[in-house]
């Protein structure tokens, strides 16, 4: 009897290597079809009878050997091309496949393994299911929070569009939490307000219990599948096919067989989420690597606002695991230790509700103060145990659960230690409110032809310089969907393609093949360490140092890689990355991985110069990079190289932008430049005042480039849209002192 999988075999039923060869060679007959059987025998020894099959469902794919003779390449034609299938990236395919378009959807994730499924707050939008809403009131709400750097046609475009979305989600089939009569279910969230800041805290998050994300992505996952999109599942994409200033595709390396695939088509998506991974503290997955930015700065084209960085109130302290905003909004409350309910000092209207860069920082002064708990000082508390336990059990579930595992606390019980960690980057590919990635020349916007970005990889600008909370669920179907409609708009199904040249792709087919063979000193592992730690001393999660003696030696020394006290340098092994003792033959931390002992949320110009300094340097290091994985199957060493790569460019990007820009604007917090620089001085009258120059104020946005060679950062600014899509309909909201 053959099973389906050599590794389920009946138990006590052994066999020789001869025989497990002889059960694969079936398998393999039996599953390899006709399609495949004129295709190189690397290119499909190991495919699957999936309907995502690395070929996808279309036989439209061509084998070429104009790139390289040791790498099978193999050419798709497509309408449309979909790199990362999250929220954003689901959104706009199926959206695309609906229209017409024959869309594939590359992603080096399954689907449903993609990061939006750990978003648990919910998703904003103004359906008065609580008490009376209106978009307008959301819409200032939104330019509010970023401080006034967020574009005011997309935050119009993306709040106008929120209950429709909502309704939409809902039709597809997402099971919202839902009041007593049985509409959907709305919690308060931080930054949210009525009557344009007059009227109170806003009940405007719509939320399926603390699992929101997860239930959207399963949603869109399911709703994906009744439409033709063809999948190409575990495809790592390596770099936009650029012709010309025009975006003709995109190339990949297929991870299951190592095989390199041009995907040609007419309109490229970008949705390939942050780069939290730059920090080696934060609420992201470790597949956070910012590919997308990455493969834009690598085609020449700029990222923008990279320097805004948000910081999420309450980490676990120690684990960095989310703990949701939704717990405040449910009626948690932060507290010191004094027992004290501090943000009502800080933020009197909102309190604990106040935008998220605002609740990072009051929480960072408390500890800094002397006020914050544990034998430590370091952190402070969520408490949750005065809330009825049958409604933490409803609508806080999983962070019950997670709150036991991480933290070994009863939420109905004891509070859980918090500290601000690094949760979602504001900055990405400049876009326009239709998702066309655009550039900025000649004091005025330019699109891209071909190219469109959404989710956290796009920057509309709707988060500006900070987030609101339930937000980005929003942002995700508002722009995926924007990209498929602008598509249908500008073109249609069937549409020949333009010329590509033969060798297209050539570069990134010699650079995998080097980092493939690299042979230098150091490991990926060490480097991106080193570039972690920098990331983290100019403004990353608060970490609190203490003194420990090595196993085996008598030194002492700080651990900077956990919280946790009493925590053995021997242990500490984050992600495999033992860091040895100084005593033995191995290597001691560098120089580069020091920088811990700095305050979270709060930057400063000599640290921020020093950090690029360092992070160049760390830069320059890729060179002696060492893999060891000289395979192509699953070459999980090569894939990491590849992000390392696309980190340091976000990285470098997002420190120059920091150290550059002299002013404190929501999650970017100068503790050399407190005031916030605008063009007139909102604090005072405006009359008679004297607009100072473009150069002299800073409520524009950073425009960054990168060299890929030698890491030099090149800095230029755009102005911020002040104009609605409508000012009749929704007038603008002028620029003012911004308070909770």
């Amino acid at each position: 009897r053959v099973y389906d999988t050599v590794t389920s075999f009946p138990p006590k039923l052994s066999f020789t290597r001869t025989t497990m060869a002889a059960v694969r060679l079936l398998l393999s007959r039996r599953i390899l079809s006709s399609k495949t059987s004129a295709v190189p025998l690397g290119a499909v020894k190991c495919s699957r009878d999936f309907h995502f099959s690395i070929y996808g469902k279309k036989s439209n794919a061509k084998v070429s050997n104009d790139i390289s003779t040791q790498y099978p390449v193999v050419d798709h034609e497509f309408d449309a091309v979909v790199v990362g299938a999250g929220g954003a990236g689901l959104r706009a395919a199926f959206g695309l496949s609906e229209a017409g378009f024959n869309t594939a959807c590359v992603t080096k994730l399954f689907p449903t393994r993609s990061h939006t499924v750990a978003a648990q707050g919910g998703i904003n939008a103004a359906l008065g299911n609580m008490e009376g809403d209106d978009w307008r009131w959301h819409f200032y709400d939104t330019v509010k929070g970023s401080d006034w750097l967020g574009d005011q046609d997309a935050i119009h475009y993306m709040t106008e569009q929120a209950p429709a979305a909502v309704v939409e989600l809902e039709n597809f089939g997402m099971p919202f939490s839902r009041t007593e009569d049985g509409k959907i279910y709305q919690r308060a969230f931080g930054g949210q307000s009525l009557k344009f800041g007059k009227g109170g805290q806003a009940h405007r998050c719509c939320c399926v219990a603390d699992r929101t994300g997860h239930s959207l992505l399963h949603t869109l996952y399911g709703r994906s599948l009744r439409y033709d999109t063809s999948y190409f599942v575990e495809y790592f994409a390596l770099d936009l096919l650029m012709e010309d200033g025009e975006c003709k595709g995109v190339i990949a390396l297929c991870m299951e067989d190592g095989s390199i695939h041009r995907f040609r088509a007419k309109n490229t998506v970008i949705a390939t989420g942050g780069y939290g991974r730059t920090f080696f503290s934060c609420t992201s997955a470790h597949t956070s690597t910012g590919d997308g930015n990455a493969m834009v700065t690598r085609a020449g084209l700029p990222c923008q606002d990279l320097e805004f960085v948000q910081f999420h109130p309450t980490g676990i302290y120690g684990a960095g695991c989310l703990i949701t905003e939704g717990c405040r909004g449910e009626g948690g409350i932060l507290i010191n230790s004094e027992g004290e309910r501090f943000m009502e000092r800080y933020a009197p209207n909102a309190k604990d509700l106040a935008s998220r860069d605002v609740v990072s920082r009051s929480m960072t002064i408390e500890i800094r103060e002397g006020r914050g708990v544990g034998p430590e000082k370091d952190h402070v508390y969520l408490q949750l145990h005065h809330l009825p336990p049958q409604q933490l059990a409803s609508r806080l579930p999983g962070i019950s659960e997670t709150a036991m595992i991480f933290a070994g606390v009863d939420v109905t019980k004891e509070p859980i230690p918090v500290l601000p960690t690094v949760h979602y980057n504001m900055g990405g590919i400049p876009t326009n409110y239709k998702g066309q990635a655009i550039t900025y020349s000649n004091g005025a916007d330019k699109v891209v032809p071909g190219l469109y970005a959404c989710g956290e990889a796009g920057c509309a600008s709707v988060h500006g310089a900070n987030r609101l909370g339930a937000n980005s669920l929003l942002d995700l179907v508002v722009f995926g969907r924007a990209c498929a409609l602008t598509i249908a708009e500008e073109d249609k199904p069937g549409e020949p393609l333009s010329p590509l040249k033969p060798n297209a792709g050539e570069e990134s087919v010699a650079n995998l093949d080097k980092l493939r063979y690299a042979n230098g000193t150091m490991r990926t592992s060490e480097i991106r360490l080193n570039m972690q730690k920098v990331s983290d001393a100019f403004g990353g999660a608060h970490t609190n140092t203490h003194t420990h003696t090595h196993r085996g030696c008598d030194s002492q020394e700080s651990c900077s890689l956990h919280n946790w006290p009493h925590h053995t340098k021997a242990l500490c092994s984050a992600a495999g990355e033992l860091v040895a003792c100084c005593h033995s033959n191995r290597r001691h931390p560098s120089p580069l991985q020091t920088m811990q002992n700095h305050a979270a949320v709060f930057r400063t110009g000599s640290v921020l110069k020093e950090g690029c300094d360092k992070l160049d340097a760390v830069y320059q290091t890729l060179g002696d990079i060492k893999t060891f994985d000289r395979g192509i199957v699953w070459n999980t060493d090569l894939v990491e190289s590849l992000e390392l790569q696309n980190l340091l460019l976000n990285a470098t990007q997002t420190i120059h932008g920091a150290e550059q820009r002299k002013e404190s604007r929501g999650a970017h917090a100068r503790e050399d430049f407190k005031d916030r620089m605008d063009e007139y001085d909102y604090t005072k009258p405006l009359q008679g005042q004297v607009k100072k120059p473009f150069e002299q104020h800073w409520r524009k946005h950073t425009m960054s480039y990168v060299d890929p060679k030698t890491g030099k950062v090149t800095l230029e600014y755009r102005p911020v849209i002040d104009s609605s899509l409508d000012e009749q309909d929704c007038a603008h909201i002028p620029p003012a002192i911004r308070s909770y």
